[in-house]
């Protein structure tokens, strides 16, 4: 059986890719460094290197608490650490009292550089800044060309991993029952909302499964998805647990505390 048969087609780019970045270590015995990883993106490559006795895999984002991150593939007698993931940390600090500023506001700044999202990790929110991750081939970069977020004018600099914040991602695990894994039907039970008022939702662009926007009702959702509204929240189906005498699926899925 192919690998590639155990992921959805859209994820067999991705799929492909982390085969190449293994075998590439098999054969030439030097390690592979991404650049940031999703945590749907985390969980396939870990999938595909799986318990290998050639090639081990490390994930880093700045602290435990990352949600996007690095990896490095190594040959098995090399030893790891963190400098050897090349990430930089910025606070871009701005005055809160006159100008609101939000997360889309500074992905909005880092893509206007011409940044691809796999460049920079993280960005948290602090009273009065920002802090991100980048990846260390642009912290220049950024430090010479990132002046303003929004309309506020910011001061960029780089600072020490020792100050960054920590946002911990604790999820409230639930147990319940869904008529299938539709997308329309999972989110009308994870978001309490009726099966219609989840379609404007899905049809306007405001969901999506791992990262990427899903506008059709019928996609069906698999264990280790990650789901997330537009201004709802997150959630994430963790475990598919078989069916009720009455042929419902029993299925738990995970749901972000502060939402």
């Amino acid at each position: 059986m192919s690998m590639l048969e155990h992921f959805r087609k859209e994820e067999h780019p991705f799929v492909e890719q982390a085969l190449e970045w293994k075998k590439t270590v098999e054969t030439t015995y030097e390690r592979r460094l991404t650049d940031f990883l999703d945590p749907r993106e985390q969980d396939i490559l870990a999938s595909v290197v799986g318990r290998d006795e050639t090639v081990y895999l490390s994930f880093w984002g700045g602290n435990e608490y990352c949600e996007r991150k690095r990896a490095v593939l190594y040959p098995f007698y090399e030893e790891i650490t963190r400098n050897d993931f090349d990430l930089c940390l910025f606070q871009a600090a701005y005055p809160e009292k006159f100008i609101t500023l939000s997360h889309p506001d500074v992905l909005g700044a880092l893509t206007g550089l011409g940044l691809k999202r796999g460049k920079y990790g993280d960005i948290l929110k602090g009273d009065g800044f920002f802090q991100f991750v980048t990846a260390g081939d642009t912290a220049l970069f950024i430090e010479m060309n990132l002046n303003q977020i929004g309309k506020a004018s910011i001061a960029t600099e780089p600072i020490s991993f020792d100050k960054m914040l920590k946002e911990k991602d604790d999820w409230e695990e639930i147990h319940t029952t869904v008529s299938s894994f539709r997308l329309d039907a999972m989110m009308a039970e994870m978001y309490k909302l009726s099966r219609g008022k989840t379609l404007p939702y899905i049809e306007k662009g405001r969901v999506k499964v791992n990262w990427r926007t899903v506008d059709k009702p019928s996609f069906v959702l698999q264990t280790g998805d990650y789901v997330s509204v537009r201004g709802q929240g997150r959630r994430k189906v963790m475990d598919c647990l078989g069916k009720t005498k009455k042929d419902r699926c029993k299925v738990v899925y995970g749901k972000k505390k502060d939402t």
